[in-house]
Protein backbone atom coordinates (compact mmCIF):
# COMPACT_ATOMS: atom_id res chain seq x y z
CA UNK A 1 0.00 0.00 0.00
CA UNK A 2 1.02 3.78 -0.79
CA UNK A 3 2.34 5.84 1.74
CA UNK A 4 1.83 9.34 1.21
CA UNK A 5 3.59 12.43 2.41
CA UNK A 6 0.30 14.42 2.75
CA UNK A 7 -3.51 12.85 2.92
CA UNK A 8 -6.11 15.48 2.89
CA UNK A 9 -9.59 14.84 3.96
CA UNK A 10 -12.16 16.95 2.23
CA UNK A 11 -11.88 17.66 -1.38
CA UNK A 12 -14.17 21.46 -0.93
CA UNK A 13 -12.45 24.47 -1.95
CA UNK A 14 -10.18 23.89 0.83
CA UNK A 15 -8.97 20.31 0.48
CA UNK A 16 -8.77 20.38 -3.15
CA UNK A 17 -6.47 23.38 -3.81
CA UNK A 18 -4.44 22.68 -0.68
CA UNK A 19 -3.95 18.81 -2.30
CA UNK A 20 -2.90 20.90 -5.63
CA UNK A 21 -0.49 23.16 -4.09
CA UNK A 22 1.05 20.09 -1.92
CA UNK A 23 1.84 18.20 -5.01
CA UNK A 24 3.03 21.37 -7.12
CA UNK A 25 5.83 21.36 -4.14
CA UNK A 26 6.81 17.55 -4.51
CA UNK A 27 4.56 16.12 -1.88
CA UNK A 28 3.16 12.64 -2.76
CA UNK A 29 -0.65 13.63 -2.04
CA UNK A 30 -3.62 12.02 -1.56
CA UNK A 31 -7.38 13.44 -1.15
CA UNK A 32 -10.04 11.51 1.19
CA UNK A 33 -13.68 12.58 -0.30
CA UNK A 34 -17.27 10.48 0.22
CA UNK A 35 -19.35 12.33 -2.15
CA UNK A 36 -19.54 10.75 -5.71
CA UNK A 37 -18.07 13.90 -6.59
CA UNK A 38 -15.36 16.26 -5.75
CA UNK A 39 -15.52 19.93 -4.99
CA UNK A 40 -17.34 19.64 -1.47
CA UNK A 41 -20.35 21.76 -0.12
CA UNK A 42 -19.12 24.54 -2.63
CA UNK A 43 -19.40 22.85 -5.52
CA UNK A 44 -22.41 20.77 -5.39
CA UNK A 45 -24.83 22.52 -2.82
CA UNK A 46 -23.63 26.02 -2.32
CA UNK A 47 -21.52 28.76 -4.03
CA UNK A 48 -21.93 27.46 -7.70
CA UNK A 49 -25.18 26.25 -7.95
CA UNK A 50 -26.81 28.91 -6.14
CA UNK A 51 -25.05 31.44 -8.57
CA UNK A 52 -26.16 29.91 -11.59
CA UNK A 53 -29.92 30.55 -10.08
CA UNK A 54 -28.98 33.56 -8.89
CA UNK A 55 -28.14 34.54 -12.65
CA UNK A 56 -30.92 32.42 -14.30
CA UNK A 57 -33.49 34.80 -11.81
CA UNK A 58 -31.68 37.76 -12.55
CA UNK A 59 -32.13 37.55 -16.55
CA UNK A 60 -35.61 36.42 -15.83
CA UNK A 61 -36.06 40.01 -13.92
CA UNK A 62 -34.14 42.13 -16.69
CA UNK A 63 -37.04 40.65 -18.99
CA UNK A 64 -39.41 41.56 -17.13
CA UNK A 65 -38.73 44.79 -16.21
CA UNK A 66 -35.98 46.23 -17.80
CA UNK A 67 -36.53 44.77 -21.81
CA UNK A 68 -39.12 47.02 -22.70
CA UNK A 69 -37.13 50.03 -21.79
CA UNK A 70 -34.44 49.27 -24.13
CA UNK A 71 -36.49 48.60 -26.89
CA UNK A 72 -36.53 44.65 -26.24
CA UNK A 73 -40.44 44.06 -26.81
CA UNK A 74 -42.25 41.05 -26.74
CA UNK A 75 -43.53 38.15 -24.19
CA UNK A 76 -41.44 38.13 -20.92
CA UNK A 77 -40.30 34.29 -20.68
CA UNK A 78 -41.93 31.52 -18.38
CA UNK A 79 -40.36 29.92 -16.20
CA UNK A 80 -39.29 25.88 -16.92
CA UNK A 81 -38.12 25.05 -13.42
CA UNK A 82 -37.22 21.38 -13.91
CA UNK A 83 -34.86 23.04 -17.29
CA UNK A 84 -33.15 25.21 -15.03
CA UNK A 85 -32.43 23.04 -12.14
CA UNK A 86 -30.97 20.99 -15.39
CA UNK A 87 -28.98 24.25 -16.37
CA UNK A 88 -27.77 24.51 -12.49
CA UNK A 89 -26.61 20.47 -12.45
CA UNK A 90 -24.58 21.24 -15.51
CA UNK A 91 -23.10 23.97 -14.13
CA UNK A 92 -22.10 21.96 -11.31
CA UNK A 93 -21.12 19.02 -13.15
CA UNK A 94 -18.51 21.15 -15.53
CA UNK A 95 -17.10 22.08 -12.08
CA UNK A 96 -16.72 18.76 -10.15
CA UNK A 97 -15.50 17.57 -13.47
CA UNK A 98 -12.72 20.10 -13.73
CA UNK A 99 -11.84 19.34 -9.95
CA UNK A 100 -11.32 15.44 -10.61
CA UNK A 101 -9.51 16.51 -13.92
CA UNK A 102 -6.91 18.55 -11.32
CA UNK A 103 -6.59 16.04 -9.54
CA UNK A 104 -5.74 13.50 -12.11
CA UNK A 105 -3.07 16.56 -13.55
CA UNK A 106 -1.10 16.79 -10.68
CA UNK A 107 -0.76 13.12 -9.39
CA UNK A 108 -3.22 13.32 -7.07
CA UNK A 109 -5.09 10.22 -5.37
CA UNK A 110 -8.58 10.16 -4.87
CA UNK A 111 -9.50 7.97 -1.90
CA UNK A 112 -12.82 7.33 -2.06
CA UNK A 113 -15.25 7.11 1.20
CA UNK A 114 -15.16 8.50 4.55
CA UNK A 115 -12.33 8.90 6.66
CA UNK A 116 -11.36 8.45 10.39
CA UNK A 117 -8.12 9.26 12.50
CA UNK A 118 -7.47 5.99 14.40
CA UNK A 119 -3.78 7.72 15.16
CA UNK A 120 -1.30 9.88 13.82
CA UNK A 121 0.16 9.41 10.64
CA UNK A 122 -2.86 7.21 10.05
CA UNK A 123 -6.42 7.85 7.88
CA UNK A 124 -8.89 4.94 7.85
CA UNK A 125 -11.37 4.65 4.85
CA UNK A 126 -13.78 1.55 5.04
CA UNK A 127 -11.16 -1.16 5.92
CA UNK A 128 -8.37 -0.16 4.72
CA UNK A 129 -5.52 2.17 7.03
CA UNK A 130 -3.41 4.43 4.71
CA UNK A 131 0.09 5.49 6.19
CA UNK A 132 0.92 9.35 6.13
CA UNK A 133 3.30 11.59 7.02
CA UNK A 134 1.03 14.51 7.33
CA UNK A 135 -3.04 14.58 7.74
CA UNK A 136 -5.26 17.72 6.83
CA UNK A 137 -8.67 17.88 7.87
CA UNK A 138 -10.90 20.28 5.48
CA UNK A 139 -14.32 18.95 6.39
CA UNK A 140 -15.52 21.81 6.20
CA UNK A 141 -19.28 22.82 7.32
CA UNK A 142 -22.79 21.98 7.86
CA UNK A 143 -26.15 24.17 7.93
CA UNK A 144 -26.59 24.59 11.62
CA UNK A 145 -29.67 23.87 13.49
CA UNK A 146 -32.84 25.81 15.23
CA UNK A 147 -34.88 24.31 17.97
CA UNK A 148 -38.03 23.36 17.13
CA UNK A 149 -37.31 23.27 13.55
CA UNK A 150 -36.80 19.75 12.18
CA UNK A 151 -35.50 19.86 8.84
CA UNK A 152 -36.94 17.27 6.04
CA UNK A 153 -35.20 19.02 2.82
CA UNK A 154 -38.80 19.05 1.43
CA UNK A 155 -40.84 21.39 3.70
CA UNK A 156 -38.53 22.46 5.89
CA UNK A 157 -34.94 23.08 4.11
CA UNK A 158 -31.42 24.17 4.49
CA UNK A 159 -29.52 25.87 1.66
CA UNK A 160 -29.28 22.07 0.23
CA UNK A 161 -33.68 21.49 -0.07
CA UNK A 162 -33.82 25.15 -1.22
CA UNK A 163 -31.34 24.21 -4.67
CA UNK A 164 -33.73 21.11 -5.49
CA UNK A 165 -37.03 21.62 -4.43
CA UNK A 166 -39.61 20.23 -6.26
CA UNK A 167 -41.78 23.75 -7.27
CA UNK A 168 -41.85 27.24 -6.85
CA UNK A 169 -43.29 27.60 -3.59
CA UNK A 170 -46.50 30.35 -3.30
CA UNK A 171 -45.11 31.57 0.15
CA UNK A 172 -41.69 31.03 1.33
CA UNK A 173 -40.36 31.92 4.83
CA UNK A 174 -36.91 32.47 5.40
CA UNK A 175 -35.24 31.99 8.95
CA UNK A 176 -32.10 34.14 9.18
CA UNK A 177 -31.55 37.16 7.30
CA UNK A 178 -27.76 36.70 6.62
CA UNK A 179 -26.12 35.82 3.07
CA UNK A 180 -27.45 32.57 2.45
CA UNK A 181 -30.64 33.55 3.28
CA UNK A 182 -31.09 36.45 1.37
CA UNK A 183 -29.31 35.64 -1.73
CA UNK A 184 -31.72 32.10 -2.05
CA UNK A 185 -34.40 34.37 -0.90
CA UNK A 186 -34.04 36.71 -3.88
CA UNK A 187 -33.98 33.83 -5.89
CA UNK A 188 -37.42 32.46 -5.24
CA UNK A 189 -39.12 36.24 -5.28
CA UNK A 190 -37.80 36.52 -8.45
CA UNK A 191 -39.72 32.96 -9.11
CA UNK A 192 -42.19 34.98 -8.06
CA UNK A 193 -42.32 33.16 -4.55
CA UNK A 194 -43.91 35.66 -1.64
CA UNK A 195 -40.95 35.93 0.43
CA UNK A 196 -40.78 36.73 4.13
CA UNK A 197 -37.31 36.85 6.03
CA UNK A 198 -37.29 36.72 9.52
CA UNK A 199 -34.59 37.68 11.68
CA UNK A 200 -33.61 37.80 15.27
CA UNK A 201 -31.46 40.87 15.21
CA UNK A 202 -32.71 44.13 14.20
CA UNK A 203 -30.57 44.36 10.85
CA UNK A 204 -29.83 42.35 8.09
CA UNK A 205 -26.15 40.46 7.35
CA UNK A 206 -24.94 40.81 11.27
CA UNK A 207 -21.53 42.25 11.25
CA UNK A 208 -21.59 44.42 8.12
CA UNK A 209 -21.54 48.40 7.25
CA UNK A 210 -24.53 49.92 8.91
CA UNK A 211 -24.65 52.14 5.92
CA UNK A 212 -24.63 49.23 3.69
CA UNK A 213 -27.03 47.33 6.09
CA UNK A 214 -29.53 49.92 5.60
CA UNK A 215 -29.57 50.37 2.05
CA UNK A 216 -29.24 46.68 1.20
CA UNK A 217 -32.76 45.99 3.53
CA UNK A 218 -34.32 48.73 1.35
CA UNK A 219 -33.35 47.94 -2.10
CA UNK A 220 -34.52 43.89 -1.14
CA UNK A 221 -37.87 45.40 0.08
CA UNK A 222 -38.08 47.37 -3.46
CA UNK A 223 -37.85 43.35 -5.24
CA UNK A 224 -40.57 42.60 -2.87
CA UNK A 225 -39.00 40.65 -0.28
CA UNK A 226 -40.79 41.35 3.19
CA UNK A 227 -38.80 41.63 6.32
CA UNK A 228 -39.90 40.95 10.08
CA UNK A 229 -36.77 42.26 12.20
CA UNK A 230 -36.65 41.17 16.06
CA UNK A 231 -38.43 37.98 15.47
CA UNK A 232 -37.38 34.93 18.14
CA UNK A 233 -38.55 31.94 15.34
CA UNK A 234 -40.17 29.48 18.49
CA UNK A 235 -40.32 26.92 15.76
CA UNK A 236 -42.21 25.42 13.30
CA UNK A 237 -45.12 22.75 12.81
CA UNK A 238 -44.78 21.37 9.26
CA UNK A 239 -47.11 18.49 7.57
CA UNK A 240 -46.69 17.14 4.24
CA UNK A 241 -47.10 20.33 2.03
CA UNK A 242 -47.25 23.10 4.23
CA UNK A 243 -45.65 24.68 7.37
CA UNK A 244 -46.11 26.86 10.17
CA UNK A 245 -43.46 29.53 11.85
CA UNK A 246 -43.85 30.84 14.99
CA UNK A 247 -42.21 33.71 16.40
CA UNK A 248 -42.06 35.72 19.32
CA UNK A 249 -41.35 39.74 19.07
CA UNK A 250 -37.97 40.35 21.11
CA UNK A 251 -39.40 42.97 22.25
CA UNK A 252 -42.59 41.81 24.15
CA UNK A 253 -45.81 40.46 22.59
CA UNK A 254 -47.91 37.67 21.41
CA UNK A 255 -46.39 34.84 19.32
CA UNK A 256 -46.93 35.49 15.69
CA UNK A 257 -47.74 32.65 13.21
CA UNK A 258 -47.00 32.85 9.79
CA UNK A 259 -48.19 30.16 6.98
CA UNK A 260 -45.64 29.31 4.20
CA UNK A 261 -45.48 26.43 1.52
CA UNK A 262 -41.47 26.27 2.17
CA UNK A 263 -39.23 27.01 5.39
CA UNK A 264 -35.56 27.94 4.74
CA UNK A 265 -33.84 27.60 7.67
CA UNK A 266 -30.72 29.89 7.24
CA UNK A 267 -29.24 30.44 10.20
CA UNK A 268 -25.76 29.96 9.99
CA UNK A 269 -23.60 26.73 9.48
CA UNK A 270 -21.29 24.92 11.94
CA UNK A 271 -18.13 23.24 11.78
CA UNK A 272 -18.22 19.27 10.06
CA UNK A 273 -15.99 16.19 11.90
CA UNK A 274 -18.28 13.78 12.90
CA UNK A 275 -16.80 10.75 12.47
CA UNK A 276 -13.06 11.07 12.32
CA UNK A 277 -12.19 10.49 15.74
CA UNK A 278 -11.21 13.63 17.02
CA UNK A 279 -11.96 13.07 20.66
CA UNK A 280 -10.15 9.66 21.47
CA UNK A 281 -7.43 11.32 19.17
CA UNK A 282 -7.13 14.44 21.93
CA UNK A 283 -7.61 17.26 18.95
CA UNK A 284 -8.33 20.29 21.00
CA UNK A 285 -11.65 21.88 19.67
CA UNK A 286 -13.30 25.24 20.94
CA UNK A 287 -16.04 26.08 22.87
CA UNK A 288 -17.63 26.54 19.27
CA UNK A 289 -16.76 23.08 18.35
CA UNK A 290 -14.08 24.18 15.82
CA UNK A 291 -10.49 22.65 15.60
CA UNK A 292 -7.64 24.78 17.69
CA UNK A 293 -5.09 25.44 15.82
CA UNK A 294 -1.70 27.34 15.55
CA UNK A 295 -0.52 30.25 13.75
CA UNK A 296 0.61 27.36 10.86
CA UNK A 297 -2.75 25.67 11.13
CA UNK A 298 -1.49 23.08 13.60
CA UNK A 299 -3.71 21.10 15.93
CA UNK A 300 -2.17 20.12 19.19
CA UNK A 301 -1.52 16.74 17.70
CA UNK A 302 1.79 16.57 15.63
CA UNK A 303 1.17 16.05 12.25
CA UNK A 304 -2.35 16.73 12.00
CA UNK A 305 -3.37 20.55 10.57
CA UNK A 306 -6.59 21.73 10.15
CA UNK A 307 -8.02 24.50 7.46
CA UNK A 308 -11.25 25.98 6.55
CA UNK A 309 -14.89 26.36 7.74
CA UNK A 310 -13.68 23.44 10.31
CA UNK A 311 -11.42 26.17 12.14
CA UNK A 312 -11.75 29.71 13.47
CA UNK A 313 -12.91 32.49 11.16
CA UNK A 314 -15.07 33.68 8.36
CA UNK A 315 -16.73 30.44 6.46
CA UNK A 316 -16.07 31.69 3.15
CA UNK A 317 -14.77 28.95 -0.07
CA UNK A 318 -11.77 31.85 -0.98
CA UNK A 319 -10.03 31.89 3.57
CA UNK A 320 -10.60 28.32 2.91
CA UNK A 321 -8.16 27.90 -0.35
CA UNK A 322 -6.11 30.59 0.86
CA UNK A 323 -5.45 28.30 3.86
CA UNK A 324 -5.33 25.67 1.87
CA UNK A 325 -2.53 26.75 0.05
CA UNK A 326 -0.63 28.42 3.18
CA UNK A 327 -0.78 24.84 5.13
CA UNK A 328 0.89 23.06 1.95
CA UNK A 329 3.93 25.42 1.86
CA UNK A 330 4.29 24.85 5.97
CA UNK A 331 4.26 21.16 5.29
CA UNK A 332 6.64 21.61 2.63
CA UNK A 333 8.71 23.74 4.63
CA UNK A 334 8.27 27.06 3.54
CA UNK A 335 6.96 30.00 4.96
CA UNK A 336 2.84 29.65 4.36
CA UNK A 337 1.37 32.98 5.39
CA UNK A 338 -2.42 34.26 5.14
CA UNK A 339 -3.32 37.91 5.84
CA UNK A 340 -7.39 37.47 7.56
CA UNK A 341 -6.98 41.58 7.18
CA UNK A 342 -7.62 41.58 3.76
CA UNK A 343 -10.40 38.59 3.08
CA UNK A 344 -13.52 40.17 1.18
CA UNK A 345 -16.82 38.83 1.70
CA UNK A 346 -19.46 38.77 -0.96
CA UNK A 347 -23.32 38.45 -1.25
CA UNK A 348 -24.48 37.97 -5.01
CA UNK A 349 -27.81 39.35 -4.71
CA UNK A 350 -28.57 41.99 -7.29
CA UNK A 351 -27.48 44.53 -6.69
CA UNK A 352 -24.47 42.86 -5.32
CA UNK A 353 -22.59 43.53 -1.49
CA UNK A 354 -18.93 43.09 -1.49
CA UNK A 355 -16.74 44.38 1.87
CA UNK A 356 -13.36 43.77 2.92
CA UNK A 357 -11.47 45.26 6.08
CA UNK A 358 -12.92 46.94 9.81
CA UNK A 359 -16.08 48.52 9.23
CA UNK A 360 -16.61 52.52 10.31
CA UNK A 361 -18.05 51.81 13.88
CA UNK A 362 -15.79 48.82 15.01
CA UNK A 363 -12.49 51.74 13.68
CA UNK A 364 -14.55 53.99 15.79
CA UNK A 365 -14.74 52.07 18.97
CA UNK A 366 -11.83 51.25 18.94
CA UNK A 367 -10.73 55.25 18.96
CA UNK A 368 -8.96 55.47 15.55
CA UNK A 369 -9.52 58.44 14.02
CA UNK A 370 -11.08 57.76 10.16
CA UNK A 371 -12.41 59.81 6.75
CA UNK A 372 -15.24 58.26 4.85
CA UNK A 373 -14.96 58.89 1.12
CA UNK A 374 -18.42 57.98 -0.12
CA UNK A 375 -19.55 57.92 -4.06
CA UNK A 376 -23.37 56.92 -4.82
CA UNK A 377 -23.70 54.76 -8.23
CA UNK A 378 -26.59 56.96 -9.54
CA UNK A 379 -23.39 59.53 -10.49
CA UNK A 380 -22.04 56.59 -12.71
CA UNK A 381 -22.65 56.77 -16.41
CA UNK A 382 -22.01 52.75 -17.00
CA UNK A 383 -24.63 52.15 -13.87
CA UNK A 384 -27.46 53.94 -14.66
CA UNK A 385 -26.91 52.51 -18.46
CA UNK A 386 -27.29 49.13 -17.32
CA UNK A 387 -30.51 50.06 -14.73
CA UNK A 388 -28.37 49.28 -11.62
CA UNK A 389 -27.91 53.42 -10.45
CA UNK A 390 -28.89 52.04 -6.48
CA UNK A 391 -25.96 51.71 -4.30
CA UNK A 392 -22.51 52.96 -3.53
CA UNK A 393 -18.88 52.53 -2.44
CA UNK A 394 -17.79 53.72 0.97
CA UNK A 395 -14.08 54.16 1.55
CA UNK A 396 -12.84 54.07 5.41
CA UNK A 397 -9.12 55.81 5.69
CA UNK A 398 -6.74 56.87 8.21
CA UNK A 399 -7.13 60.40 8.96
CA UNK A 400 -3.33 60.81 9.49
CA UNK A 401 -1.74 58.52 6.99
CA UNK A 402 -4.70 58.00 4.44
CA UNK A 403 -4.41 54.46 4.12
CA UNK A 404 -7.25 52.32 3.35
CA UNK A 405 -8.33 50.28 6.08
CA UNK A 406 -11.80 49.21 5.11
CA UNK A 407 -14.48 49.07 1.94
CA UNK A 408 -17.98 48.46 1.18
CA UNK A 409 -19.63 48.28 -1.58
CA UNK A 410 -23.13 47.66 -2.65
CA UNK A 411 -23.73 48.06 -6.57
CA UNK A 412 -23.14 46.44 -9.89
CA UNK A 413 -20.02 44.33 -9.90
CA UNK A 414 -19.22 44.93 -6.47
CA UNK A 415 -18.06 41.65 -5.66
CA UNK A 416 -15.36 41.94 -8.81
CA UNK A 417 -14.96 45.61 -7.46
CA UNK A 418 -13.81 45.06 -3.99
CA UNK A 419 -10.24 43.44 -4.98
CA UNK A 420 -8.96 46.92 -6.22
CA UNK A 421 -9.40 47.85 -3.12
CA UNK A 422 -8.09 43.91 -1.56
CA UNK A 423 -4.85 44.48 -4.20
CA UNK A 424 -4.54 48.41 -2.65
CA UNK A 425 -4.79 47.26 0.90
CA UNK A 426 -2.09 44.37 0.56
CA UNK A 427 0.01 46.91 -0.43
CA UNK A 428 -0.61 49.42 2.29
CA UNK A 429 -2.36 51.96 -0.36
CA UNK A 430 -3.36 55.15 0.28
CA UNK A 431 -7.10 56.69 -0.75
CA UNK A 432 -4.60 59.37 -2.65
CA UNK A 433 -3.15 55.89 -4.51
CA UNK A 434 -6.85 54.66 -5.93
CA UNK A 435 -7.49 58.96 -6.68
CA UNK A 436 -4.29 58.97 -8.74
CA UNK A 437 -5.01 55.68 -10.65
CA UNK A 438 -6.68 56.49 -14.18
CA UNK A 439 -9.83 54.34 -14.66
CA UNK A 440 -11.61 53.18 -17.81
CA UNK A 441 -14.29 54.94 -18.14
CA UNK A 442 -17.37 54.18 -18.50
CA UNK A 443 -16.72 51.42 -16.54
CA UNK A 444 -18.52 50.58 -12.80
CA UNK A 445 -14.60 51.43 -11.40
CA UNK A 446 -14.15 54.46 -11.80
CA UNK A 447 -17.23 54.73 -8.51
CA UNK A 448 -14.45 53.39 -6.49
CA UNK A 449 -11.86 55.87 -7.95
CA UNK A 450 -14.46 58.95 -6.89
CA UNK A 451 -15.01 57.43 -3.57
CA UNK A 452 -10.78 57.66 -3.23
CA UNK A 453 -11.07 61.17 -4.75
CA UNK A 454 -13.71 61.78 -1.78
CA UNK A 455 -11.77 61.28 1.42
CA UNK A 456 -9.62 63.59 -0.29
CA UNK A 457 -11.21 67.35 -2.46
CA UNK A 458 -14.18 65.58 -3.23
CA UNK A 459 -15.60 63.48 -5.65
CA UNK A 460 -15.76 64.58 -9.46
CA UNK A 461 -19.12 63.21 -10.38
CA UNK A 462 -21.20 64.39 -7.64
Amino acid sequence: MASYDVIIIGSGPGGYVSAIRCAQLGLKTAIVEGRDTLGGTCLNVGCIPSKALLHATHMLHEAEHNFTKMGLKGKSPSVDWSQMKSYKDDVIGQNTVGVEFLMKKNKIDWIKGWASIPAAGQVKVGDEIHQTKNIVIASGSVPSSLPGVEVDEKVVVTSTGALDLLKVPKKMVVIGAGVIGLELGSVYARLGSEVTVVEYLDAVCPGMDKDVQRTFKRILEKQGLKFIMGAAVQGVDASKTKAKVRYQPKKGGDEVVIDADVVLVATGRKPYSDGLGLDALGVTLTKRGQIATDAKWATNVPGIYAIGDVIEGPMLAHKAEDEGMAVAEVIAGKHGHVNYGVIPGVVYTTPEVATVGATEDALKAEGRKVKIGKFMFMGNGRAKAVHQGDGFVKLIVDVESDRILGCAIIGPGAGDLIHEICVGMEFGASAEDIALTCHAHPTFSEAVREAALACGDGAIHS
